[in-house]
């Protein structure tokens, strides 16, 4: 939708239709967790325009309809009434693709069965609320330790769910290396969530609903599961229509979001961006990502030429008191990567040491050796690191040092941070080692 609102804004000319699958569109998914432990009011809180909104921009936005298939050639859409079954076929002269991801739903056994959800639409935060209101579970599982399940757990733990998280790799947070990782699980297990770390799930069990799941040869009891085992680009429609697909797998597109035939664009989760960090394509399906690739796919349709220019997939995720928050490569994927790594750790206070409630920030950045240009860096704290990710993503996208990092000129008050900041401290850490 922000597609349709930017070649709105770019031509008042245009006829513009926005076909969706779901009852929603417009809204903030990032927001469910919060939605579904109470902080937010109402799961529809999130949603930040209507259809009827749109209607008063000039855009057709159409709920419950589910487009089956796209002729590149004869430049038409073959959509599905999803309310009344009817089929028809709607002519266009170009085309966004923004199908998004869906959420992976292994085939484990028992895996259909009520009260085992994933977290992707309004619907399924909606089911989420409702089965807590009406069965009161008192145990639970979450099944994967991404942004997704973690969020999740603090949710559920807010309505008195006993929890075990089970995680098939040694650690939560895949993004973050092992030892940054290690200060969110301390923090799980301080509130009460179980960790089965290295555990893969077997299947689930139960009669008319879930009561268990099994995983590394164990049942624990569970009557609310929440399915967090990652996202695939859905690309079913692309594929079939003739849309290249890159090494990631997601929609393979150039940096105006054009994909590989003509009048075809595509955004969002559904498709690659070029990461600036490697200059290879990347795929990290984020909102900020898939807003700013609809923004600039709206221009283009519309005769503009914008211009989407990479990430380097900045994020940040609330673990009950903590914050924990990546930018660019974890050590471990640099080396992956085929980079030449070095790697400085700092612990620093997040406010002067004589101010009241000052916290230690745990800092590591990642660097390549011989260059020493900044590849990567990871904050945990208790406060203050959500917004300093943002010093480390400004300096990835402009291909910085350390060095150069260790010459910003940050703020400080005492309130706010020490007079060495510890983004500083670490940055002139990796200068000492230089």
């Amino acid at each position: 939708m922000s597609a349709a609102a930017k070649a709105r804004r770019s031509d008042p000319g245009l006829e513009i239709v926005a076909y969706e699958r779901s009852g929603y569109v417009s809204y903030g998914s990032c927001g469910f967790p919060y939605a579904i432990k109470g902080e937010i009011a109402r799961v529809e809180d999130v949603v930040v325009r209507t259809p009827e909104r749109f209607a008063k921009q000039g855009i057709t936005a159409l709920v419950r309809h589910e487009v089956l298939e796209i002729d590149p050639a004869g430049g038409t859409v073959l959509v599905r009434n999803l309310n009344s079954g009817t089929e028809f076929r709607d002519r266009w002269d170009a085309l966004v693709l923004t199908t998004g991801g869906a959420a992976s739903r292994p085939p484990f056994p028992g895996v259909n069965l009520p009260g085992i959800f994933t977290l992707r639409t309004v619907e399924d935060a909606l089911a989420i609320q409702q089965w807590i209101v009406e069965h009161r579970p008192t145990r639970g599982a979450i099944i994967g330790g991404g942004y997704i399940g973690l969020e999740m757990a603090e949710a559920l733990d807010a309505h008195g769910v006993q929890l075990t998280l089970v995680e098939r790799l040694p650690q939560v947070l895949p993004n973050l290396d092992a030892e940054m990782a290690s200060h969110v699980q301390a923090e799980l297990e301080r509130q009460g969530v179980e960790l089965r770390l290295d555990q893969p799930v077997e299947g689930f069990g139960g009669d008319e609903r879930v009561r268990e799941v099994v995983a590394g040869g164990q049942r624990i009891p569970a009557d609310i599961v929440i399915l967090a085992v990652g996202v695939k680009p859905n690309v079913e429609l692309a594929r079939a229509a003739g849309i290249a697909l890159g090494p990631t797998g997601a929609v393979a597109v150039d940096d105006h979001q054009r994909t590989n035939l003509p009048s075809i664009w595509a955004a969002g989760d559904v498709a690659e961006a070029l990461h600036r960090v490697t200059g290879r394509p990347a795929w990290v399906p984020l909102g900020t990502t898939a807003n700013k690739q609809g923004r600039v796919a709206g221009e283009n349709v519309a005769g503009g030429d914008a211009r989407f220019a990479g990430i380097v997939g900045t994020a940040v995720v609330k673990v009950f008191d903590l914050e924990a928050a990546s930018s660019g490569l974890s050590e471990a994927k640099a080396r992956i990567g085929g980079y030449n790594v070095e790697s400085v750790s700092a612990t620093a206070s997040s406010r002067a040491h004589y101010m009241p409630g000052h916290q230690p920030i745990h800092v590591k950045l990642v660097y390549e050796s011989g260059s020493r240009r900044l590849l990567g860096g990871q904050l945990v704290g208790i406060e203050g690191v959500a917004k300093r990710i943002d010093i480390i993503a400004a300096a990835l996208h402009q291909g910085w040092t350390v060095d150069e990092l260790a010459e910003l000129d940050l703020s400080y008050a005492p309130p706010f941070s020490p007079v060495w900041d510890p983004i500083l401290v670490a940055a002139n850490l990796a200068r000492r080692e230089g």
